[in-house]
């Protein structure tokens, strides 16, 4: 089993920056993909970004592209998504993921953490 803990969300005003990490416990992550989601106030859950195991591969939805940076650190077991000039859309709980296959749909990931909520005033 994997257990995936976020940590880094809070308020921030529109235009600042904030880091999210994902720390795994209970067996090692580097052979998965890893993903974040996010989920706004009466929205669905919606892709954020993905990594594959080996940090080859990186997608990112539209909305994100060119301010959200997605990484990892399989010695730390830890994958990060660094959030730059944020605005009051990008409010929301944000989960990370672990899957076998990166990808954008919530069905590929088999592990979720509890969520950290970042909220953007504008």
């Amino acid at each position: 089993q994997v257990q995936l803990a976020e940590s880094g969300g809070g308020l921030v005003q529109a235009g600042d920056s904030l880091r999210l990490s994902c720390a795994a416990s209970g067996r090692t992550v580097s052979t998965y993909a890893m993903g974040w989601f996010r989920q706004g106030p009466g929205k669905e859950r919606e892709f954020v970004a993905a990594i594959s195991w080996d940090i080859s591969i990186t997608y990112y939805t539209d909305s994100v592209k060119g301010r959200f940076t997605i990484s990892r650190d399989n010695a730390k077991n830890t994958v990060y998504l660094q959030m730059t000039s944020l605005k009051a859309e990008d409010t929301a709980v944000y989960y990370c993921a672990a899957g076998r296959i990166v990808g954008r749909g919530t069905g590929g990931y088999d592990y979720w953490g509890q969520g950290t909520q970042v909220t953007v005033s504008s």
